[in-house]
């Protein structure tokens, strides 16, 4: 079955001045740089992600400087700033999210295990891949039955891109608990930034959270996974087009997240993008099944 990408594809500027949109993302207090945010021009498909430094910086056309930027990262508040302001002042100050958690007790004995939506290779029938503007996909677990259960282990499964050389790709997971109106993600569970690398020689990635004491919600989980729009995430994706028969050329980034196909309705995709949430469904042709992000998670209960 061919790769069912979730892309965006960037509309043709023609001959239009482009100008290279750049600067830092910083925190309001302390000024230090903000890793990994992302950066999306609103009502247009162009984005980036600051790197390690906090740096950013992406051609855009000349015009897209009178349109407003939605800048987002994990432990700060989404800022919306004018992309004139941002090139002039070459900083993005961001405010840090002040919200009381639940307090972390970490686990001493934990009971019996279970795996919620256990995944094997032969189940893959597809994928998720981002290019244009970054993401966030999330896939919602239910929380079922009256123990407290506590998150033990994330897996999330990969595809290899023939046309992606690097050896690794970095992407970020978020745990966000459920809104009990929307049931929609909310907040980050982790403040702690998690960024993980895919090795294009294997079929997932793995971690270990059970020190972390992560409780799971009455209302369920949402595990997110972030795409950076970072240089070593770039490649090209060229392939002529079923109906001109002319070359075309996408930027893409890695990883692309293996999907497959989740009776269960309660398994909801959703996608954050341009400063909202939205339900992502694609559902199976004959039966039903809908089309959900190949992660899995253990969880244990506390005795």
């Amino acid at each position: 079955m061919r790769l069912c990408c979730m892309l965006l594809f960037v509309a043709v500027m023609g001959n239009a001045q482009s100008v290279f949109f750049e600067g830092h993302v910083v925190d309001s207090k302390t000024g230090n740089p903000i890793p990994y945010a992302n950066l999306s021009f609103l009502n247009s498909l162009k984005g980036t992600s600051s790197d390690e430094d906090g740096h950013f910086y992406l051609e855009i056309p000349e015009r897209f400087l009178d349109k407003k930027v939605h800048i987002s990262s994990l432990g700060y508040k989404d800022t919306i700033a004018l992309g004139s302001a941002v090139q002039l002042g070459k900083k993005v100050r961001m405010i840090e999210e002040t919200y009381a958690l639940d307090e972390v007790v970490v686990a001493q004995s934990l009971g019996d295990s279970q795996v919620m939506n256990p995944i094997s290779s032969y189940s893959i029938k597809s994928g998720f891949s981002s290019a244009a503007t970054p993401w966030v996909l999330a896939l919602y677990f239910p929380n079922i039955g009256a123990a407290k259960k506590y998150l033990e282990t994330i897996t999330v499964f990969v595809r290899k891109e023939a046309k992606f050389k690097r050896e690794f790709s970095k992407f970020r997971l978020r745990i966000y608990d459920v809104d009990p109106k929307t049931k929609k993600p909310s907040r980050d569970l982790v403040q702690k930034s998690i960024v993980l690398e895919s090795d294009i020689n294997k079929e997932f990635v793995s971690i270990d959270l059970a020190e972390m004491g992560i409780k799971i919600p009455r209302e369920g989980i949402y595990i997110g996974l972030e795409w950076l729009f970072l240089p070593s995430n770039w490649y090209v994706n060229a392939y002529q087009h079923p109906l001109t028969n002319k070359p075309v050329s996408e930027d893409r980034f890695a990883p692309t997240f293996a999907a497959v196909y989740q009776k269960n309705q309660n398994f909801r995709t959703m996608v954050y993008g341009l400063g909202e949430w939205s339900d992502f469904a694609i559902k199976s042709p004959g039966n039903g099944e809908s089309l959900v992000p190949a992660i899995s998670i253990k969880v244990s209960k506390n005795k």
